[in-house]
């Protein structure tokens, strides 16, 4: 039976899952449900969308690199063998499908089952003893036409997707694919994503890194000026693959000016293998900060900024398996100086670009977004945003905190939505997971009289932030709107 508005329950995941007034319900059904996918920052590697790559089942796609769910099953008591390590893949499915049902409450437990629906029409709860059924049919889609790397895309209606990307990057996959591309497949385009020329605390990596730009850009680094040329000529190459992002990780906001020539000495300094302070450190990661907002600016980019993630806390297991794999945190510390003063520095120059703000931090949030408020100069609608809840806040308290901040402090209706920030392709449902929650806080606005009942202009609004703000905003070559 379907569920109510009188009703005291209601089936799980149904399809007004998530969706708890009647104008929530009608906002989505009616104007975001199988909306275009613009799926801005991702983690996805390229290579399987240029070689459209094949999975030999359901464990390779869906636990092979997702540290939220090794997370989860290292919670659960699971050994590393059945996460990262050697066992069968029947085994690390085996170990998944018993941590599920300890995961309620956690959204995890809500996308995989959005998962299971969305790509294998499997409505059955996933426990241990459903496992072995359940991996057999998606198993079985897996191995049949339609469900490569690219039939997955195309069943999530996604139009656009950005990787993550180093400047010393070939873009090789990038380019074949491109090439191959036909009209109404989803565009694929690369995010210029400097953060290991900004690695420079350990001397040794960087100049390994540093020999990698070089051979890309064909641009020697000797000093300053040399490192600015390379990260330029490459800005230029990712500009002519069709990159309209760049992307940055920090774990705390920086801004440390510095004069030209103490740039120089820093970089030669490194170049000749001498370690640098942490003020010098600073210096560098602001001026290469600065250079990709000037570029952005210039070419009509947009600048992401993530910040508040802590980083390879546990140094046993970093060695063991390397970064990525699960054992990051949420940063404190002071954000709001340093993230203003850098901000004012590009846009005195006017050089500051569209820029996206992300906090991994929550108690950040209106820290972010009435910083964000002092930025905006009426030149783009929306044009320094307050980026969705991002990994550990990327849950259904952490988004509406999120929503609810931009919608007080700013203007929700200009929120460029939602992405996966994810390594596995069948992370798409996220979109439609977050769609329904703003439905529900639209709809609940209109339920509680707090907004009129005008559909026409709630569903532009529900339709605008689904997909349509980020079509206008950053410009993707290929992409169409409407």
């Amino acid at each position: 039976m379907k569920a109510g508005i009188g009703d005291t329950m209601k089936a799980f995941m149904d399809e007004d899952f998530l969706l708890n007034s009647e104008p929530a319900r009608r906002l989505y059904h009616e104007r975001a449900e199988g909306k275009p996918i613009i799926d801005f920052h991702s983690h996805l590697p390229p290579r399987a969308m240029a070689e459209d790559s094949r999975y030999s089942g359901l464990t390779e796609v869906w636990l092979g690199g997702d540290h939220y769910k090794w997370r989860a099953m290292r919670s659960n008591g699971v050994s590393e063998s059945q996460v990262t390590g050697d066992a069968a893949p029947e085994e690390k499915f085996l170990a998944w499908a018993r941590t599920v049902p300890r995961l309620i409450g956690n959204p995890l437990y809500h996308w995989t089952h959005l998962e299971l629906k969305r790509y294998f029409g499997i409505g059955e709860v996933l426990n241990e003893a459903s496992a072995p059924a359940i991996r057999k049919t998606a198993d079985a889609a897996l191995a049949s036409p339609g469900f490569s790397t690219r039939g997955l895309v195309s069943r999530m209606n996604v139009v656009a997707l950005c990787t993550t990307d180093d400047p010393a990057d070939d873009l090789a996959y990038h380019k074949s694919y491109a090439a191959g591309r036909k009209d109404g497949d989803c565009v694929m385009v690369p995010t210029f994503r400097p953060d290991k020329a900004m690695a420079c605390e350990d001397q040794v990596a960087w100049n390994a890194w540093v020999a990698r730009l070089e051979t890309a850009s064909g641009v020697k680094v000797h000093g300053w000026d040399g490192l600015e040329a390379a990260l330029s000529k490459r800005h230029l190459a990712f500009h002519e693959a069709g990159c309209r992002l760049s992307d940055h990780a920090l774990e705390r906001p920086i801004f440390e000016a510095s004069r030209e020539e103490e740039l120089e000495a820093i970089v030669s300094h490194l170049r000749g293998g001498t370690a640098v302070s942490p003020l010098e450190a600073d210096r560098l990661k602001t001026a290469i900060l600065a250079l990709s907002g000037r570029l952005d600016a210039e070419r009509g980019w947009t600048m992401q900024l993530h910040v508040g993630a802590i980083r390879n806390l546990n140094s046993r297991m970093f060695a063991k398996l390397g970064p990525d794999t699960g054992y990051d945190a949420i940063a404190d510390g002071m954000a709001a100086k340093p993230l203003a003063a850098f901000l004012d520095f590009l846009d005195r120059e006017g050089k500051l670009p569209k820029t996206i703000l992300y906090t991994l931090n929550p108690a950040w949030n209106e820290i972010l977004a009435t910083i964000m408020g002092c930025f905006q100069d009426g030149s783009v609608a929306g044009k320094i945003q307050f980026g969705t809840a991002w990994w550990f806040n990327d849950q259904i308290d952490g988004m509406l905190r999120q929503m609810n901040c931009l919608a007080s402090m700013s203007l929700f209706s200009r929120f460029v939505g939602m992405l996966t920030d994810s390594r596995s392709f069948l992370s798409f449902p996220r979109h439609e997971y977050t769609r329904r929650l703003f439905c529900d806080l639209i709809g609940g606005w209109v339920a509680r009289g707090e907004a009129p009942a005008d559909y026409a202009l709630l569903g532009d609004m529900v339709e605008d932030i689904s997909w349509r703000n980020a079509a206008r905003y950053f410009g993707i070559p290929g992409v169409k709107l409407g």
